[in-house]
């Protein structure tokens, strides 16, 4: 039987703390409000203020990692504490409250995904049709003709007049002839197969199934002002286009199969029945995003080391460490599936510049390459340095607002 147990927390008390591993449980305010602070802070943004009916924890909590903002009470605050492994019977008991925990975390992860992008390359894509041309145009200028014809055609799907359309048109006709791309059209096959190297959607583009991966890798990223941003790289049994499907917005990002791919797609109808009939499956859902939304919020604090792009690569590897919980003791070392230029990438540096940044990370004690791809000698140590290199910015900004 779910029995929850209210908590009182003073005013001026620390609720949660920044880089704590207490992340057994979460929290639903009941009365009071708290403020939200992270130790990397965006420069002028106001702290944020929850209060009855928020969550704070939650992040954390159902992903397993470490908190990623510390929590401090404005007043004094009654809240219901849940344990993690109280989920998935709240869930059965009260499925409104997992219902607002996902929809919060798909627009947060929105909100994200721009903010993230305006810190990375101090500018944001635009959710209009012209996005999905930049796409298409970014792919065939880097010669990946079969995701580039997928994002022509669905840019020729809303926009069939003017230069930018007569282009694509001509284009996507001499790109079908020899192109991989597959489900140009949406349909209600429940299964689905993607060849390595095609669009499964584009950001911008309408739509509303999301998917989980039965086999192969997906590549979550965004292009702005000619420059592509890894966010993720999802595998078996991730799900992605969540988004779109919650909020009824056109994708906030790209999908790429980067291998060959089998997707099981979810559209609005059988989700309504996912969380109606299969708390486990919503309860998966609700860990997913929030694992991503964890990642997201490091990814955001990599973006401030702006100045020194070694850091950036650095803190970013050691964030694919901490993701795949590699056990962090003296000489644990760690075959990674990802290459420099796999790193440079998820940290946005533009293509122009990579090379030399790429030959600085090389030569650090900190990881050898392996096959191509990168051998971290010592986890720890990584993990470490970035830490360091976290704190050197934290110290700098601390010093800005004084």
């Amino acid at each position: 039987m779910l029995q929850l147990s209210f908590v009182n927390f003073r005013k001026d008390t620390y609720i949660l703390v920044e880089g704590k591993e207490d992340t057994d449980r979460f929290y639903i305010i009941q009365s009071g409000h708290v403020k939200i602070v992270h130790q990397n802070e965006i420069p002028g943004t106001p702290p944020e203020v929850l209060g009855p009916g928020d969550f704070i924890g939650v992040i954390s909590s159902m992903s397993g990692h470490s908190q990623i903002e510390t929590v401090v009470a404005m007043s004094d605050v009654v809240a219901i504490s849940v344990k993690r492994d109280q989920y998935p019977e709240l869930i059965e008991k009260n499925t409104p409250v997992a219902m607002k925990i996902i929809r919060t975390f798909a627009h947060r992860m929105r909100v994200l995904n721009e903010t993230l992008m305006k810190q990375t390359l101090k500018n944001s894509s635009t959710e209009q049709p012209v996005q999905i041309y930049n796409v298409a145009e970014y792919y065939y200028n880097q010669k990946q003709y079969d995701i580039a014809a997928f994002a022509y055609y669905q840019f020729i799907k809303l926009c069939k007049t003017g230069p930018q359309a007569e282009k694509a048109m001509k284009l996507f006709a001499a790109l079908r002839k020899s192109s991989k791309a597959v489900y140009l059209e949406s349909n209600q096959d429940l299964l689905r197969v993607y060849p390595k190297g095609t669009m499964i959607m584009s950001e911008s583009q309408g739509g509303a199934d999301m998917f989980i991966i039965q086999d192969g890798t997906v590549k979550i990223s965004k292009i702005v002002d000619g420059t592509e941003v890894t966010l993720a790289i999802l595998k078996k049994g991730d799900m992605f286009g969540e988004m779109a499907l919650l909020e009824n917005k056109p994708r906030s990002a790209s999908a790429i199969a980067t291998d060959d791919c089998r997707l099981m797609t979810i559209n609005k109808s059988n989700f309504n029945q996912m969380v109606a009939t299969q708390p486990q499956l919503v309860s998966r859902l609700t860990t997913m995003l929030a694992d991503r939304l964890w990642s997201m919020n490091r990814q955001l604090a990599n973006s401030l080391l702006g100045g020194n792009p070694v850091a950036k690569m650095t803190d970013m590897l050691a964030l694919q460490v901490e993701k795949n919980r590699i056990e962090l003791k003296k000489g644990t070392q760690y075959q990674t599936t990802l290459t420099v230029e796999d790193i440079a990438t998820m940290c946005g540096l533009k293509k122009q510049d990579q090379m030399r940044h790429i030959y600085s990370f090389q030569n650090s004690s900190l990881i050898k390459i392996n096959g191509g791809k990168i051998f971290i000698p010592d986890c720890l140590e990584l993990v470490k340095q970035a830490a360091f290199y976290r704190k050197q910015i934290a110290k700098q900004q601390a010093t800005t607002q004084k």
